[in-house]
Formats: structure tokens, sequence, C-alpha cells
């Protein structure tokens, strides 16, 4: 299992992942979620993914590999148009590689299942933010669902539907994401530290901040300390249930 999660601000755009992987309690490994693919000045876009690692391992690759060979460049993750035909591309590989991948009469809720985040902005258009499913078809981030998740996603999503705000700057941002995360880490230890986040300011056509968070990072420690002890305090606030008498 995983955690990703693409947030979407009047800032720009935030992603966090997880890099936990695991095929049972005794085969448990670290691998990168989270991909980009960067030209300054011209586009920033970034993939992250959830489900069977060798789909996830090989539509990134494929992705990869094509816009890097000159011949195949064209409708190549360096040369679309605009984030929906970038979609649309990302769709399409997916489909290619599980069909490629499944045996007859498999579906892409089987054994070689993924979804994607994906997210970032071109020149001429306005940053935006996709979650990809494993049948290739997609959804695109509005102001009624800011926000996508991947993965894991029950434990660290109340606090995000609760404390989101469109107006968060990157650093109020990166207090939610840490807790969402934190809350998720404690609860399932199908996802784990590290943690790979990203800022990608609207405008400016290059990563804005990258961050490798790990188990002695001094702020997320301060985070999860903290965010726990406030449970607690407030849990102790509540009102006693009344006694009969």
């Amino acid at each position: 299992m995983t955690y990703c999660v693409g947030l979407q601000t009047d800032q720009g755009l935030a992603f966090m992942s997880d890099t936990r992987t695991n095929a049972g309690l005794d085969n448990i490994s670290t691998f990168r979620k989270m991909h980009i693919w960067e030209e300054p000045g011209e586009r920033v876009i970034v993939l992250m993914s959830s489900g069977n690692l060798a789909t996830t391992q090989s539509v990134v690759s494929l992705l990869d590999e094509r816009s890097k060979a000159v011949s195949d460049r064209v409708h190549t993750l360096l040369e679309t148009p605009s984030m929906f035909q970038t979609a649309r591309l990302v769709g399409n590989t997916v489909k290619e590689v599980i069909s490629s991948s499944a045996t007859e009469g498999q579906k892409a809720e089987s054994y070689f299942n993924a979804s994607f985040i994906l997210g970032g902005q071109i020149r001429g258009t306005e940053p935006r933010l996709f979650l990809i499913y494993p049948e290739g078809n997609f959804i695109e981030s509005s102001d009624d669902t800011p926000f996508f998740q991947v993965g894991e996603t029950k434990y660290g999503k109340p606090i995000i539907v609760r404390a989101y705000d469109r107006q968060m700057d990157f650093a109020e941002v990166a207090k939610l994401l840490m807790v969402s995360f934190d809350s998720t880490v404690k609860s399932n230890l199908s996802v784990g530290l590290p943690l790979d986040m990203v800022f990608y300011e609207r405008d400016t056509f290059r990563i804005s901040a990258r961050r490798r968070i790990t188990q002695d990072d001094p702020y997320y420690r301060t985070i999860s300390d903290g965010w726990s002890n406030a449970l607690r305090n407030a849990f102790k606030a509540l009102p006693d249930y009344p006694q009969s008498p």
C-alpha cells in the first residue's frame, strides 16, 4: 500500500508521497513514488503512483524513455500542448502497460492495477491537477474537490477536509500534509517514511521546493508530537458522559 496527496491552492500545487512498498509483513522495501519532469521556463509535470509496483515502474519508465528518444518526441510528456493532453497520455500509457501485463480476462481492478496523481503547468495554461484511474480515464480537481489522494487514504483525509483553505501558503500546506501523513503512518504499517514533498508555485515553471523527510527530521517530529498532544488535550477538554443518577 502507499499514500500520496496532490493539493491545489491559490499559490500553486503541493505533492507528498511515502516510499514504502510491501508484499507481506516480511517483504518491505523503499521505492520513490514521486516523479518529476521539468523544463525550466516551459513546464513542470509531477506524477505520483499507487498500486502494483511493476505496473507503476513500467508506466514511469515508458513515459521517461519516450520523452528522451528524439525519434519519438511527438506527443510525449515534453511535447504535450496542455495538462489535459498530458493526462490523456498518462492514461493511455497506463492502459497499455496493464493490457500487456494481464492475461485474457483480467481487469484493471486485478493484481496489475495502478492509480496516479498528475499535476503541473505548461506555459500558456493554468496549473492543473488530475486523478488517473487504472482504466486510463481521469478526473480533474475543482473548487469543490481541490485535492486528490491515492492509496491508504482514510486516516489522513479528515484533517485535510477540516483544515484545508485554498488561500493557504506553502508553509501552512506543509504543516497540513505532515499531520495527514503522520496520522496515516501511525495507523497503517503499509505506509512509511521517508516522505517526499514538493511544491510548485504557479507561473514559475520550476519546482519551488523539494524535500525528503526522514524519521529524525526535526520539524516532522515537532508536528508529530505536537499533534498527538493537541488531540489528547482536546479529548480531555470535552465534557464527560453524564452518568445516570
